[in-house]
């Protein structure tokens, strides 16, 4: 018995003498790491313990020691894409993190049209999910990270979570934004795509930066910021316990579909927008990050003729517009009257991806950018608009507007025409061939001054497309003030 106890004894000091080292949720076996750079790895061990990292990638060894306050990190340099590869990290016991790839990592973020898994919401389905969520294991090369969720005033260091690899249980329930974006990715480049979410449904853009930044914003009407309430509305709230906790992983860039919530105060849309982009390429130690913006889908919300959402889409590319690196994927086409959260979540991370594919990784021929307004031309009783992101008119250039639709010559629709008066009534349009430009008038417009295209809530009639079906983005020509009863009492 004696024997016996000593024995017991032996093993609890040496236990309690080897200090366990411990690492986040976010850094563990599966993970995807941004290749050929220096990521971040850090973790916990006992004050001032002397900690190894290994990388069987390239059999590098890092010795680091932990502050007094047992924190500790240090920088890996990666390589090529590939894998499966294993990191050992010891304080005198050994933790072996396992099954790592290196690639190409993103983060995803947003509200509920990000958080909507591949398995669909209770009565609102994903297109075909059934056969993307049958197909999962075809791709083990995507690796999924969902933050849960974590509303708190109090900035957090570490989440809830776990990297999964592809299969019909965790592509079902992963963001289905997030995964056809990764899908796409990884069957372009072919190699290992990392996606790490951080969502949650209805909430607003000011919860997800920290109060000094927004703080910081000119020209808001702060009190209107400041009053939100709601765990998933208050400024800071999902900052500091799901964006705080993965701001030390190393990412290629960004995608974010959020917006909904913040119609109420969409004349600070988009400095709100502009204002977390800068905050989260802050804090990722990155000012050039790509972050692309999923325009919002068409909705009724409170009258299809009216207009907070558009003037929510139209924040969102000026947004864009004035900063680096940063675009809008369009789904003028994609929306539904009666679902806020539309079905076709493959085609907005496809053409997310696609931004991604021409802009980050130089791939030539993808229809990466929608038409957008350029500019227009008043003769007579006719406005003519010119766009961007389209080809010169020659006949054998990709990515024009199309004429035709499978039976008829195409009707152009959605647009609407207004004099000085300000009142607008719906227009006629034709295409002008070979110069993608498009001409707009109505008889009851004698001498127009403005043109507007599915800039409502929701459009059904707004038909116009590219060869590439990418649809024409929602725009006015004038800078109007709109009258409140035309942007209706939002709830």
């Amino acid at each position: 018995m004696k024997r016996f106890l000593m024995a017991a004894l032996v093993l609890l000091m040496a236990s309690t003498a080897a200090a366990k080292v411990k690492m986040p949720a976010v850094l563990g076996s599966n993970m995807v790491l941004q290749r050929n750079t220096e990521v971040n790895f850090w973790g916990e061990a006992d004050a001032n313990a002397k900690v190894r990292i290994t990388t069987s990638w390239n059999g590098a060894k890092y010795n680091v020691t932990a502050d007094k306050d047992g924190k500790w990190a240090v920088k890996l340099t990666t390589g090529e894409a590939g894998g499966p590869y294993t990191i050992a990290v010891s304080d005198g016991e050994e933790l072996k993190l396992e099954n790592i790839l290196l690639g190409e990592v993103w983060i995803c973020g947003g509200q509920s049209n990000m958080e909507m898994p591949v398995g669909g919401f209770i009565n609102q389905p994903v297109e075909n999910s059934a056969d993307y969520v049958m197909a999962a294991n075809q791709y083990p090369g995507i690796r999924m990270f969902t933050v849960a969720r974590n509303s708190t005033n109090e900035p957090q260091s570490d989440c809830v979570g776990e990297w999964l690899c592809s299969n019909p249980a965790s592509v079902a329930s992963f963001s289905a934004t997030g995964y056809f974006f990764g899908l796409t990715l990884y069957k372009a480049l072919g190699i290992p795509v990392g996606l790490l979410t951080s969502n949650w449904g209805g909430s607003t853009i000011e919860t997800w930066m920290s109060k000094e930044s927004v703080a910081e914003i000119e020209g808001i009407n702060h009190e209107f910021c400041n009053s939100w309430r709601g765990d998933a509305s208050e400024t800071g709230r999902l900052y500091n316990g799901m964006i705080l906790p993965i701001v030390n992983y190393t990412a290629k860039g960004f995608i974010w579909y959020q917006g909904c919530s913040n119609r109420k105060n969409w004349f600070d849309y988009k400095e709100l927008q502009k204002g977390l982009i800068n905050l989260w390429r802050k804090m990722w130690g990155n000012e050039d990050m790509p972050f692309y913006i999923t325009q919002l889908a068409p909705y009724s919300y409170e009258g299809n003729n009216l207009r907070s959402l558009p003037l929510v889409i139209e924040a969102q590319y000026k947004a864009a517009a004035e900063l680096e690196n940063v675009a809008v994927a369009p789904t003028t086409d994609l929306g539904h009257p009666t679902c806020i959260h539309p079905a076709k979540k493959k085609q907005v991370g496809e053409r997310l991806a696609w931004l991604a594919l021409a802009r980050d990784y130089k791939m030539a021929g993808v229809p990466a950018a929608a038409p957008t307004y350029k500019s227009m031309e008043i003769k007579d009783n006719e406005i003519t608009l010119s766009f961007n992101h389209l080809s010169d008119g020659s006949p054998n250039e990709p990515n024009s507007l199309v004429g035709f639709s499978e039976t008829h010559t195409l009707r152009m629709e959605g647009f609407e025409i207004a004099g000085e008066d300000q009142v607008f009534y719906p227009a006629k349009a034709r295409m002008i061939w070979w110069k993608n430009k498009i001409a707009v008038s109505s008889d009851k417009v004698a001498k127009p001054v403005a043109v507007r295209y599915a800039f409502k809530n929701y459009c059904p009639e707004a038909n116009v497309k590219t060869t590439f079906n990418l649809p024409l983005v929602p725009f006015r020509t004038d800078n109007w003030e709109i009258p409140a009863d035309q942007i209706g009492e939002i709830r």
